[in-house]
């Protein structure tokens, strides 16, 4: 396994949309391998394929209870809506988002092995899902977010607003 570099906005890779996954070998365990060790050594919850450089319809996430790899996903019969909490991103370091998502969906894709499954996910799960298809179709972020903010601002306004 190894860490890799992380693409960070606005290389132009970010846009671009990836495609799908049609051998299911030891490069792609690899690539799986080194995205889940990338992702725990930034301390994020998600990251998908075009975030190290590699256009292939991969994502891993764990919301804080154990890895999920979805080769392929597709997400489906999305639900409800949250806003909460802001969104962040690996590859946009030091802005927050305010984004609007489902609250519950379907994912449906392949494991490591090219075997299919599928999985309901609600809450932040299902906002993580939809945060890293998204960066599979090149959208980011910053492109459904209703509000922008760098975090030291929202800590600004908040204690301007306990002063008395």
């Amino acid at each position: 396994m190894a860490i890799r570099r992380i693409v960070k906005y606005p290389d132009p890779i970010l846009r671009e949309k990836a495609q799908p996954v049609k051998k299911f070998h030891a490069r792609l365990h690899k690539l799986l391998d080194d995205m889940a060790e990338t992702m725990y050594d930034a301390k994020g919850v998600g990251l998908a394929a075009p975030q190290v450089g590699i256009l292939k319809r991969v994502i891993v996430v764990d919301p804080g209870d154990g890895l999920i790899e979805v080769v392929n996903p597709e997400l489906f019969d999305l639900e409800g809506e949250q806003l909460a909490p802001p969104e962040g991103c690996l590859s946009i370091p030091g802005l927050l988002g305010e984004v609007r998502r489902a609250n519950r969906l379907k994912v449906k894709g392949q494991n490591r092995y090219g075997e299919p499954f599928e999985m309901e996910a609600e809450g932040y799960l299902a906002r993580i899902f939809q945060h890293e298809v998204d960066h599979l179709n090149g959208i980011l972020f910053i492109d459904r977010a209703e509000r922008v903010f760098r975090p030291e601002e929202e800590e600004d306004g908040a204690e301007e607003d306990s002063l008395p």
